[in-house]
């Protein structure tokens, strides 16, 4: 009787279906990993959201505890405390800057402000002030007056040295940023010799000098050019000087 004899199976065979196997089990398990993964991540990034809501704005972690003013000289901390209205204990992340900003600048020494938190419980105001040049003579009280003829309250020790200027009744705001252009041209040879400026109209401002002598300016326009030319003309004696029109100037 004849034997069927079945074919034996090659090592090699075997081992190729393990290796297979294998790295399909390492494939399935890299799929699931990298799902997982992504699920994590993005519980993550939710309880991270989670968290930085609650620290922001329920938390006393970040609340509003101090104002730190940065800037000012004439101007002083309480002065900009009062006006900033800064309001603390709750969330520094609520703060109003903008209205912070806006109460602050109503302030006329104010010229500029920069309101910033400062992490992790101030607000942080920053202010440029204005330059005074010259001193506003409204007779029952004085005021700085900047080179954009800007007038606001100012120290004494701010205003000291500066020279005076006096607005007739027909000058009006342009009259007064005239004058304070002219000021503000002035070189300090000249600046020294004024007693105080009389802005009388927008075209009509008279320089009047501390023994007496009197320069008629003119406008603001051309103020540098006048300036030197004045130096020149006070060299000859007389009451009266003008400079209105450089190019030709009179005495009398």
């Amino acid at each position: 009787m004849a034997r069927l004899r079945l074919p034996r199976r090659a090592a090699g065979g075997d081992r190729s279906q393990d290796r297979a196997r294998k790295a399909f089990a390492r494939r399935q398990r890299a799929r699931r990993w990298l799902t997982w993964r992504y699920v994590l991540a993005v519980v993550l990034a939710l309880a991270l959201v989670g968290f930085s809501v609650y620290a922001l704005y329920f938390s006393s972690w970040l609340r509003t505890d101090g104002v730190e003013v940065v800037g000012n000289e004439m101007i002083t901390d309480k002065q900009l405390l009062a006006a900033a209205e800064v309001p603390t204990g709750g969330p520094l992340v609520r703060v109003d800057l903008a209205a912070i900003e806006t109460r602050v600048k109503s302030l006329s020494a104010v010229k500029q402000v920069d309101v910033s938190r400062k992490w992790p419980h101030d607000v942080r105001i920053e202010v440029v002030e204005r330059t005074p040049i010259a001193v506003l003579d409204l007779g029952s009280r004085m005021v700085a007056l900047d080179a954009e003829g800007t007038s606001f309250p100012a120290p004494a020790r701010a205003r000291e040295g500066l020279p005076r200027i006096r607005v007739g009744s027909g000058a009006d705001k342009d009259a007064l940023r005239e004058g304070a252009a002219v000021v503000a041209a002035l070189a300090p040879e000249v600046s020294r010799l004024v007693d105080h400026v009389e802005v009388r109209t927008i075209d009509e401002i008279v320089l009047v000098l501390r023994d007496g002598r009197k320069v008629e300016w003119g406008s603001a326009d051309r103020s540098t050019d006048k300036a030197a030319v004045l130096l020149q003309l006070l060299k000859r004696k007389a009451q009266v000087y003008d400079v209105s029109v450089p190019g030709a100037p009179t005495t009398r």
